[in-house]
């Protein structure tokens, strides 16, 4: 018999259906015994009445968490019988139905869950709860949270086709550039002592593709940065990364303020935008009157239902480093402001320079960054010059992206999204690994994988590597 999926349960009252998925509770009332079963759409009440012998004996017999699949007949369940009550999240318990058991036939047995996953968990240690990520997935709270990133996604893909954007995959092996976070890196068997970098970011790629030609392109890309420990940062992340061509910052901003507005009114309607359009904030002003460039503008702060997005704009292109010379703010591929340009190409009075980037906020979370590329290769070899690279260096590092430049490229500009951090506030989380289905803790250790790991003397052998103890 075909299976149907407890959601259109209630299409099949009266007929013989057949149903696969969990025990998720077992009350044993002695004759008769209830049973809710539940698979990704929802759950349902059952029934194993004596009469049927075989299937009681085996309703006697299956525990929580047990795999099934289960025959019987759909039944309308008296008014005075239906739950009122529903489930948290996207699975719920159909209430109005329940099913007389004709055959229970066992799967797969499961040892006893060592944490209640129908709890919201947290009152469970995180640790344990990442350690078996598996079962904590199962929870109505975690099934919610992955599937409602997933209608997010796929908001986001079907919003940019609309608006003639492509979908490109960028490589995950690339080239180590010194020009953020510490890269991971990948050692190469095929020529011992060279190194693959996991990308921090597609940042160069996107340039590239417009380069390219495509104008428009976007991805749901995956990220790697090396960096130091911190309670609320993954080791890999998920931006949403777009960038067009033949635009300006306001064409930029535009494009992604309705789609962020787009996102909240289809997927949730319950909440609400404080302000529309976002307000503009410049740095100076969001400094001076938030002590902070990611300013949380909220005129309700208990109100979780309250979103506050704002853009900040109009930040310094360099900041100081502790030795007393430049390094870039957000991005040193971004432009300055057009009235900017002569201070950069001449090296005039560094720290006034303002840039293009732009920045989106919501509640206190930066949630995007973005900015106008420098699409003239002088323009993009100051900016290496005044951090103080040398000649060399510059075509060392990033002489693929001056020559591409200087073979005819538009005006361009993009942003990325922080995903993960997105999800979070929309799903009134408050942690990102909650909306990560096999999330890292704070400290980049995959408790489940129990990654990182030793490798085999043999691998670090072929891959020219010799391991030294690190000194105390």
């Amino acid at each position: 018999m075909k299976r149907t999926y407890i959601k259109d349960l209630k299409d099949h009252v009266g007929q013989e259906v057949s149903i696969s998925g969990w025990v998720d509770v077992r009350r044993d009332h002695g004759k008769l015994i209830f049973i809710d079963f539940r698979d990704m759409t929802g759950k349902v009440q059952s029934v194993a009445l004596p009469n049927n012998k075989e299937a009681h004996e085996t309703a006697n017999k299956v525990r929580p968490e047990w795999v099934v699949c289960v025959t019987g007949i759909v039944n309308k369940r008296p008014e005075r019988m239906i739950s009122k009550n529903k489930e948290t999240g996207e699975i719920e318990m159909n209430g109005d139905i329940e099913i007389e058991l004709k055959k229970l036939e066992v799967l797969n047995e499961a040892e006893t869950p060592v944490f209640d996953i129908r709890s919201d968990g947290n009152d469970i240690n995180e640790e344990t709860r990442l350690k078996y990520r598996y079962l904590d997935l199962r929870r109505p709270r975690a099934q919610y949270n992955i599937r409602t990133r997933h209608k997010i996604i796929k908001y986001i893909r079907d919003f940019l086709d609309t608006e003639g954007f492509t979908e490109i995959e960028t490589p995950i092996l690339t080239k180590s550039t010194p020009e953020g976070a510490r890269d991971y890196v990948v050692p190469s068997r095929l020529e011992n002592g060279k190194f693959y970098a996991l990308p921090q970011s597609p940042q160069q790629y996107k340039q590239l593709l417009m380069v390219a030609g495509f104008e428009k392109y976007f991805q749901i890309a995956r990220c790697f940065r090396d960096e130091d420990t911190r309670s609320d940062r993954q080791p890999e992340f998920t931006q949403m990364d777009l960038e067009m061509s033949f635009v300006n910052r306001e064409d930029v901003m535009e494009v992604n303020e309705k789609l962020l507005i787009e996102i909240v009114a289809k997927l949730f309607p319950e909440k609400k935008i404080q302000t529309i359009p976002f307000p503009r904030i410049t740095y100076k002003e969001s400094m001076e009157k938030y002590n902070s460039d990611r300013p949380d503008i909220r005129i309700d702060k208990n109100n979780p239902n309250l979103l506050a997005f704002c853009w900040v704009i109009d930040f310094p292109f360099f900041e100081k480093t502790e030795d007393g010379g430049w390094t870039f703010t957000h991005n040193p591929f971004s432009a300055p402001k057009p009235e900017h340009m002569d201070k950069l190409m001449n090296k005039q009075d560094v720290g006034s320079i303002l840039t293009t980037q732009y920045d989106v906020v919501l509640n206190g979370f930066e949630i995007g960054g973005g900015s106008i590329r420098n699409h003239n290769p002088e323009a993009l070899k100051r900016v290496f010059e005044i951090m103080g690279y040398p000649s060399e260096q510059i075509e060392s590092n990033f002489g693929h992206m001056l020559r591409a430049l200087a073979s005819g490229t538009p005006p361009h500009g993009g942003i990325a999204w922080g995903l993960d951090r997105l999800v979070t506030i929309l799903n009134n989380e408050s942690s990102i690994r909650e909306v990560i289905a096999f999330a890292k803790t704070g400290e980049g250790k995959d408790l489940m994988m129990e990654a990182p790991s030793i490798i085999a003397d043999r691998q670090l052998r072929e891959l020219g590597i010799e391991l030294k103890k690190k000194p105390n």
